[in-house]
């Protein structure tokens, strides 16, 4: 069966049921990275992954990886670093740094899935209020973050990074709790991973996924800006 081709604004995405199983979620072809288009696929549990040079590929995986608040687990060590006062945690202040961190090359990879054009296109996202950004700073420098995109009361993660040991399990640590204090129930990984099930993240089905959607996204989240609890 070919790959379903978004060939036009008007193209809508297919129901996430016809996912492929190899590769594992790939939905859909094409179309744009406007917020409306993003918007769309989010509240689908749908989300874009693609390398330069390729179309937009669109996905939506069976088994979801999820992080209920709750469920956070924080080991013995990593509350050792928590309770040190030597960094400062903001959210909403640098975003476009925040995204431009997350896209450096890591490891033996050059290349990059957060192209110039994802990060114009998560930017506009974080404009319009829809996209937020995590950051962990030491001395006035940019050491760790994330970003991610937030509807109703789920936040849906996209990615992460460190400049220094433990600065992006810093900032998530910091994002949970405060989500948890805003009422917020789920916490979309995407994909599973050694480094967020340690932090308690889980596998549930695609329509478990799909359930907690369409609980969630009606409820009224947090308005933009955000800004890290004081108390």
């Amino acid at each position: 069966m070919p790959l379903p081709w978004l060939d036009s604004p008007e193209s809508s995405f297919p129901d996430i049921d016809l996912a492929l199983a190899d590769p594992n979620g790939l939905l859909a072809a094409g179309g744009d990275l406007s917020p409306q288009r993003l918007l769309e696929a989010y509240s689908s549990g749908i989300f874009p992954w693609f390398e330069e040079g390729q179309p937009v590929l669109w996905w939506s995986p069976d088994p979801r990886m999820v992080l209920f608040p709750e469920d956070l687990r924080v080991s013995k060590s990593l509350q050792k670093t928590l309770n040190k006062s030597h960094y400062t945690v903001t959210l909403d202040e640098a975003f476009a740094e925040v995204i431009a961190c997350c896209a450096q090359p890591r490891g033996d990879s050059p290349g990059t899935w957060i192209t110039v054009e994802m990060q114009t296109a998560y930017t506009h996202l974080f404009e319009a209020g829809h996209a937020h950004s995590v950051e962990v700073w030491r001395d006035g420098d940019l050491i760790g973050g994330l970003y991610g995109v937030a509807l109703g009361q789920l936040f849906f993660g996209e990615s992460m990074f460190s400049f220094e040991s433990n600065a992006s399990k810093i900032a998530l640590v910091n994002l949970v709790k405060q989500l948890q204090r805003w009422n917020y129930k789920l916490i979309d990984c995407q994909v599973s991973s050694e480094h967020l099930e340690s932090l308690g993240a889980i596998e549930i089905s695609r329509e478990q996924f799909r359930q907690q959607l369409h609980a969630l996204l009606p409820c009224r989240g947090k308005a933009a800006p955000w800004n890290l609890d004081t108390t």
